[in-house]
């Protein structure tokens, strides 16, 4: 059966419509993806808090690597006749007013407080000396004069040599071998207590006059830092300085007892001077550890030095400083609205920044959240 040239060209139309239309749901298909909108990715909430605009005062520190050990340094110097070492103390150990220092053909030395060293014997006939005050005045504190007849001066009297047998019968020295006087070398003269830092003769060696026969210490910490000189008008004695000690929970609060006026030039590795690092001066600060606080000598720590204060500022955490695009700082309010402010010193300790701007005591800035 033959197909009429009508009938084909209907068929072939048909046909042809159909792939159009094909192609153009693809095409719209293609279309609808591609131009999809995505789905916008939202940032993650920052978690915040709140802290006050406070007034008040802030101090900006130095901080400096420092060492803690004790103050002073002094050498015990055998001033006696020649004989045998027979008993020293331990290192680290504590020798107070009156207490013995080492004993020498088993006689002991003991220790008393003054800045004048001994250079004679302390008898009843002597000539009058600031070295007779000044073991009048041990003898007296020792509680060797209950009867006060001593005036403390530098003449040798006959109430001197009473307190001085009282002290030999607290030794035991029975009452007919008491003299009430002390040959030369049986008494040392130190500023205070003794804390034994090295013995440097051992017992059964023969000891001359002039041997040394302990080095020590006070008793008193001390932590000292190197201050580039170009700080040093920075740093007064008293000024008050933030010690921080590994095992210690909280930092300490120190003073400056002195500042070392001869600069010195760090060493290198090679034992010369390393030109290229600032020169320094020995800042000294007196500190006081805790009780329970571990025995420690030359332990690091760091040291906070308050070089700058200002009283009267508006401070903010450093946290709630933001960089200002261009440069510059802001912090934001609580509200949600951005404050410019200018920053000025900076404490360590507590985190706390000196700001200027268009801030009071009644706002609150954003922080963010612990």
């Amino acid at each position: 059966m033959t197909r009429s040239p009508g009938a084909s060209r209907a068929r072939l139309l048909w046909t042809a419509l159909a792939l159009v239309i094909a192609t153009a749901i693809a095409v719209a298909t293609w279309l609808a993806l591609v131009r999809k909108p995505q789905s916008a990715v939202s940032a993650p909430d920052v978690a915040f808090d709140t802290a006050p605009v406070t007034r008040g005062t802030i101090t900006e520190r130095i901080q400096l690597a420092g060492t803690l050990g004790y103050e002073g340094d002094h050498s015990v110097v055998h001033q006696g006749a020649p004989g045998i070492l027979t008993r020293v103390p331990d290192a680290g150990s504590v020798i107070e007013r009156g207490e013995r220092l080492y004993s020498v053909d088993g006689k002991q030395v003991r220790l008393l407080y003054g800045d004048l060293p001994v250079y004679r014997a302390f008898e009843y006939g002597m000539a009058n000396g600031p070295d007779v005050k000044q073991l009048e005045r041990n003898l007296v504190r020792l509680g060797l004069d209950p009867d006060r007849r001593i005036d403390v001066d530098n003449r040798f009297t006959y109430a001197t040599s009473q307190a001085i047998r009282r002290w030999e019968a607290r030794w035991g020295v029975t009452s007919w071998r008491r003299t009430g006087r002390l040959p030369l070398g049986s008494v040392a003269f130190l500023p205070h207590s003794l804390r034994v830092a090295q013995v440097r003769a051992e017992t059964g060696s023969t000891l001359s006059p002039n041997s040394t026969v302990l080095t020590g210490t006070s008793t008193r910490h001390v932590v000292t830092v190197q201050v580039g000189t170009d700080r040093q008008h920075m740093v007064q004695v008293n000024d008050p300085v933030e010690i921080t000690l590994s095992g210690v929970p909280r930092p300490l609060i120190g003073r400056v007892i002195r500042v070392g006026r001869v600069a010195t030039q760090p060493q290198s590795a090679g034992n010369a001077q390393a030109t290229d690092m600032p020169t320094t001066v020995p800042v000294t600060v007196k500190v006081t550890l805790p009780k329970g606080s571990p025995d420690l000598d030359q332990a690091p720590v760091q040291a906070g030095i308050a070089a700058m204060t200002r009283k009267n500022v508006l401070t903010v955490p450093v946290t709630a400083l933001l960089a200002r695009p261009g440069g510059g700082y802001q912090v934001q309010l609580a509200s949600g609205s951005l404050v410019e402010v200018d920053p000025g010193l900076f404490d360590s300790s507590t985190g706390m920044v000196e700001v200027t701007g268009g801030l009071s005591t009644q706002d609150q800035v954003r922080v963010p959240a612990r």
